[in-house]
């Protein structure tokens, strides 16, 4: 496809660094759920936005029996099913021209030979130096298999000028501290962590990027991200599905591992960094290390006096009556994971000293709902208090990450009329309403970081490894925990003690 003309030259500069150069991306797990959802599609549109370099090839990797020409009808059957826009059909045809498929087992050597060869073969075709993006959308069982035998194959990196190769891993990164850490020793075996991009998708969603813009090029709002002007900040990601097929990978793993240890540690950690120095990837990442190294570790009795955890029982969402965890497919009958969690967690820093910042997060909630709510402390000098309005509330400022991508800001206003009435109103703002076209799926600009070597969204070892100490001290004082745990009705906001949690303090949870 021809290139985007852009005549500013100013933008055309920051266009042409945002676009990579030609490259093959190798996926193993192609003939898998990830790859025919998020990835083919996401790279489909990059396409039709003018991202993709050309030529641009991909290899998929996988045990399936398929032949190229299968696989490519595979390919296109995933985006009729899942791309955001309709296939154009003389765009697909361009597009399979460059899909390539090598069916093996992942421990096998002779397989990444034979990668070696395809991979070889493709650039002398196109007169390419080595540039390889490998995906690992597999189990994570197989990520240290794969980066072993990429090294014995010699695919670990290049000295020809011009080539670079870059190793995408997907969560979850580890099950505690211990795997985590020795996954990591794995994969530096291997690769350097410059070559290694760990991919969490909420980093990926415009309103999660847009954390860093809000804060940072509007000067009213970042002199008041401290103590002095908020009260506490909540994080809540709800969702109203149950484990549905996950049933054995989710006994296993609960909603501590599968979202709090990523999704919302990250989030707290933009909520929570300080400015740095510059937008460059380690300047970013190194202020967010500091947030996760700043929060004050939990002890045993932390954990059972500021932690909860739950598991939904049988209820009703939108008015279909669904079954509790316990009877759910694959789930052992004394189970003890959760599915449910909320926390008050402190950073101890000069911003945030005595700032709770509360995360909540459960499966089977009364809606699907992402956001981030900063309560501001309320007016120190109340002199509406003789009029007839009632108890101010407190401004409110909530990013709306999912469904509705948004910012929306809570105040007082005083209502027409010759009394002084104060009525809380909102003032909104949505990507849906706002801009012309719907924002680009996380996959996409995630690719494209990677693409370009820009690992400013991508999370690192240090990172990884700094979530897992909380973490890992939390699961380790709930192994000591005795008594039934908790048990939520499904559509509901969850447990009474979560509710209590909050309430200790004075608050209460803000319901999206």
């Amino acid at each position: 496809m021809p290139p985007v003309t852009e005549t500013n030259p100013l933008r055309k500069g920051l266009a042409d660094s945002r676009r990579p150069q030609p490259f093959t991306m190798v996926i193993f797990g192609a003939a898998g759920d990830l790859a025919h959802r998020k990835l083919f599609p996401a790279l489909y549109n990059l396409l039709v936005d003018h991202w993709l370099p050309q030529p641009f090839q991909v290899v998929g990797v996988a045990r399936a029996a398929f032949t190229e020409q299968a696989f490519r009808q595979e390919v296109r059957d995933a985006l009729t099913s899942f791309s955001r826009r309709p296939l154009d059909s003389a765009l697909f045809d361009t597009f399979s021209q460059g899909i390539h498929y090598l069916p093996t087992d992942f421990s096998d050597p002779g397989g990444y030979q034979a990668l070696k060869t395809l991979l070889e073969t493709i650039n002398q075709e196109h007169e390419l130096p080595p540039r390889y993006l490998f995906y690992l959308a597999t189990p994570p069982a197989m990520y240290p298999v794969i980066a072993a035998n990429l090294g014995k194959a010699g695919l670990n990196e290049t000295r020809q000028a011009g080539g670079w190769i870059r190793i995408i891993i997907e969560k979850p990164f580890g099950h505690d501290l211990e795997s985590a850490t020795g996954l990591n020793r794995d994969l530096h075996g291997v690769f350097d962590e410059s070559q290694i991009y760990r991919i969490d998708h909420y980093l990926g969603k415009e309103t999660v990027q847009n954390i860093l813009v809000f804060r940072f090029a509007n000067g009213i709002f970042e002199p008041l991200w401290n103590r002095q002007y908020i009260d506490h900040v909540q994080i809540t990601v709800a969702e109203s599905l149950g484990v549905g097929g996950r049933g054995s990978y989710y006994d296993q793993a609960g909603a501590l591992r599968d979202i709090i240890q990523n999704h919302m540690l990250q989030l707290l950690s933009l909520i929570g960094m300080e400015p740095p120095v510059s937008f460059e990837a380690d300047a970013v990442r190194d202020e967010k290390v500091k947030v996760l190294r700043a929060i004050r570790p939990l002890t045993t009795r932390d954990v059972a006096n500021f932690s909860v955890r739950a598991q939904y029982d049988a209820g009703f969402i939108d008015g279909a009556a669904v079954p509790g965890f316990l009877d759910e497919p694959d789930i052992s009958s004394d189970s003890r994971t959760e599915t449910f969690v909320a926390m008050r967690l402190l950073i101890d820093n000069w911003r945030w000293a005595g700032v709770p910042f509360y995360l909540r997060t459960g499966k089977r909630l009364a809606r699907r709902a992402t956001e981030i709510a900063i309560q501001f402390k309320t007016a120190p000098h109340r002199f509406f208090s003789q009029t007839a309005t009632p108890e101010l509330e407190p401004n409110l400022l909530i990013l709306k990450i999912q469904p509705d991508e948004g910012i929306s800001l809570r105040f007082g206003a005083k209502v027409p009329g010759p009394e002084i009435r104060i009525r809380t109103v909102n003032m909104e703002f949505l990507y849906g309403t706002s801009f012309a076209d719907a924002p680009p799926e996380a996959y996409e600009r995630l690719l494209l970081d990677a693409m370009v070597g820009d690992s400013t969204l991508f999370t690192r070892r240090d990172e990884v490894e700094a979530a897992w100490t909380l973490v890992t001290s939390i699961l380790q004082g709930w192994s000591r925990a005795r008594g039934p745990i908790p048990a939520y009705e499904s559509g509901s906001w969850g447990p009474k003690e979560a509710e209590a949690l909050v309430l200790q303090d004075g608050f209460q949870w803000h319901r999206p």
